[in-house]
């Protein structure tokens, strides 16, 4: 085993974005299915390590110091760039989209108990290939797979979620961009319809921003007091009935400093500055995050969940098209929205904004979506989550 420190994995990282951005410009098919490039690169990069590790026995093991921090700056800068005003606006396509996405979750962990039932595996593997690795990911996977484990003696339930977890977590950002391809014929502009109202400033991350060397300096401090007060509320509410996840709490502390900070007029935030931050960090996190996948761990998976799996992604993309994007308005940003769906839906809010940014690269921006999606993927979905989990445990024992 090889091991990679810090410095060498952000090396690795790097190369993962620029090999897939190279390959997304000069492929056609993955410009046109808007694939993100760190999904790209990183399916790369875990193929040519599990083929060298199961040729050679070498394996390569990357550095994961770097990986929270990232996430953590990603979420940080969502609750930065979160103004009331804007929320407010948000109002009925907000929650639509919450209605959609909480009713998926049941559909999920429907379709994976009763997909575990037929095959003759235990009602809570299909938990586990549904709403907590699928929606939930690896971290939420991780902690569920221990209880299953200690609480009720599942066998391997923690392999079994990881595994999930990838798999759902590649899935996410394979299906977005083809979802999104596919409902783009059936998009309709009803007379005097108004869209791209909201601003956001994360759709856009090509565009040129002037940015000095003070608003580097006072956005980077502004990033640090929230990842220091996330980290802080969490591991203080850590045990309690108030717990939540420390990207959670990053992102809550986010919101306020920013909210705070205008409603007192002491300092306006810099969109612009917060917005290139966050994309660093968010396509950053996501290329190691790819390139460490164990594609290993997907192979010594049983074939029952591996069709659960299959079933799971056909029954997300299928309900991106036929729920999500009718129930938020058939237009533009239902489509854009339906590709970030399949992002979270599948894997983390991570790919659900790479999914996004890829669609609107190659059609128009949508602001309403890219303040929907991270509100709800990072803000209502894991809470709702936790809620129709227990009710499910609750019923299967």
């Amino acid at each position: 085993m090889i091991s990679f420190d810090g410095y060498e994995t952000l090396v690795a990282a790097s190369m993962v974005l620029v090999v897939g951005g190279l390959l997304v410009s000069r492929v056609k098919w993955l410009k046109y299915y808007s694939i993100p490039e760190p999904v790209v690169g990183g399916v790369i990069a875990a193929l040519g390590l599990f083929v060298l590790q199961s040729s050679t026995g070498i394996g390569i093991q990357f550095d994961k110091g770097l990986s929270t921090p990232l996430m953590l700056c990603f979420f940080a800068s969502i609750g930065l760039n979160a103004e009331i005003a804007s929320l407010r606006r948000g109002g009925k396509p907000l929650a639509k989209l919450v209605l959609v996405v909480v009713a998926f979750l049941f559909v999920q962990n429907i379709v994976g108990v009763s997909m575990a039932k037929m095959l003759g595996l235990d009602p809570l593997i299909g938990l586990i290939a549904g709403s907590i690795t699928l929606t939930g990911g690896h971290g939420t996977g991780a902690a569920w797979g221990a209880l299953f484990g200690e609480k009720y003696g599942l066998a391997s339930a923690t392999e079994l979620a990881m595994a999930c977890a990838t798999f759902g977590l590649v899935s996410g950002g394979l299906i977005g961009g083809p979802v999104a391809r596919f409902v783009s014929r059936k998009i309709r502009q009803r007379k005097g319809e108004q869209i791209d109202v909201i601003e956001s400033t994360f759709e856009d991350p090509m565009r040129v921003r002037e940015i000095n060397v003070p608003a580097m300096i006072e956005t980077l401090a502004l990033f640090s007091i929230c990842l220091l007060v996330g980290t802080r509320i969490s591991t203080a509410l850590h045990g309690s009935v108030l717990e939540l996840p420390t990207f959670l709490c990053v992102l809550f502390v986010g919101v306020v400093l920013r909210n705070v900070l205008a409603w007192l007029g002491w300092y306006q935030v810099f969109d612009r500055c917060v917005s290139v931050l966050g994309n660093v960090a968010l396509a950053l996190f996501l290329a190691m995050a790819m390139m460490a996948i164990q594609l290993g761990q997907m192979a010594s998976v049983a074939v029952p969940l591996l069709l659960i799996l299959g079933v799971q992604a056909v029954a997300m993309a299928g309900w991106a098209i036929y729920v999500t994007f009718r129930v938020m308005g058939s237009n533009h940003d239902a489509m854009v929205i339906a590709a970030g769906h399949c992002g979270f839906g599948m894997g983390a809010t991570p790919t659900a904004i790479a999914n996004m940014q890829s669609v609107t690269d190659n059609t128009k921006p949508s602001h309403l979506a890219f303040l929907l999606v991270p509100m709800v993927g990072a803000f209502f979905v894991d809470l709702a989550n936790a809620v129709v989990l227990k009710t499910f445990v609750a019923f299967l024992r």
